[in-house]
């Protein structure tokens, strides 16, 4: 998760999986705010703002 110091960036293959799929993960992307599922679907990778469990 990132943080105002330390911006952490994933790419669409990397973006981890919470709790199986059962979580999300909300990223910042070139084309706007989205889920994990969002991303993955869209092939495109971003900021990790924040993981909803």
């Amino acid at each position: 998760m990132s943080r105002p110091g330390l911006r952490i960036y994933s790419n669409y293959q990397r973006i981890p999986k919470i709790l199986g799929g059962m979580g999300i993960v909300i990223f910042s992307t070139s084309q706007g705010i989205m889920t994990d599922r969002e991303a993955r679907l869209e092939k495109i990778g971003g900021e990790i703002l924040c993981y909803i469990w």
